[in-house]
């Protein structure tokens, strides 16, 4: 098995983000229509997917290229009785098969920066409809004075991370309409994501204890998790709600 999806498999989500989060940003949609068509892009086991369709009566689409997150949201759905509204398909953000203007919301919680957050909101903007909705949440510098271990980490694992107000200058002139941003709280790094992150690894140290190449991947997601732990205060997740002009 892949040590990185055995790492992440099961866990409730594939990155920082919680229910009251995707609540708030759902807020932000005032004239949804009644029955919108969604699409989750990197959707992942979908806990985001799932609170989504608490809170529409249209139907959602949920595209990983991860099989076995695909079938744990399946299976999430049908116990939570809503696999009704929700359809998934194994696809690359990179290469959606959709006709255009197709949705009339698009999200994608933790996932965008796999394309780039330009890149992202460019290249998806075509498969929404007229001012349709586009939802992301991108992890964000909040301060300048970065110290040089979370700038040294981050500028090697995502080189294109910038601050909010960069962000929000790249939804305006790539044809949207900024209508919100926040920063999404601690508790949600921890709660679905860091804290049972860390539990699998302590895990997966046992298993692998005579294998160098997965106890360098355990190395590498605990000094991630260590260093959220002591600069949390200069970055973090942001969700970013834009409408298609």
């Amino acid at each position: 098995m892949n040590i990185f999806y055995e790492i992440h498999k099961d866990i409730p989500r594939e990155g920082p983000g919680d229910n009251l989060s995707t609540q708030r940003a759902l807020s932000f949609l005032y004239d949804l229509p009644e029955k919108p068509k969604v699409l989750d892009i990197g959707c992942g086991p979908g806990m985001q997917t799932l609170e989504i369709a608490k809170h529409i009566s249209g139907h959602i689409i949920g595209v990983d290229i991860n099989d076995g997150f695909l079938e744990q949201l399946n299976k999430a759905a049908c116990k939570s009785d809503l696999s009704h509204k929700i359809k998934t398909l194994n696809m690359s953000m990179f290469d959606l098969d959709f006709e255009e203007a197709s949705f009339d919301l698009m999200w994608s919680e933790g996932a965008i920066y796999i394309m780039g957050f330009q890149e992202g909101i460019q290249a998806w903007q075509k498969y929404l409809k007229k001012e349709g909705y586009l939802v992301v949440s991108e992890i964000s510098w909040l301060r300048e004075d970065v110290p040089l271990k979370p700038k040294e980490f981050w500028t090697q694992e995502y080189p294109h991370m910038t601050n909010i107000s960069s962000n929000i200058k790249m939804i305006e002139s790539s044809g949207y309409l900024p209508l919100g941003h926040f920063v999404i709280p601690e508790n949600a790094w921890w709660d679905h994501y860091y804290t049972p992150l860390k539990d699998r690894v302590k895990t997966l140290r046992e298993k692998y204890k005579d294998n160098e190449e997965a106890n360098q991947i355990l190395d590498a997601t605990s000094y991630e998790i260590d260093l959220y732990k002591n600069y949390s205060d200069y970055y973090g997740y942001v969700f970013y709600i834009m409408k298609k002009i």
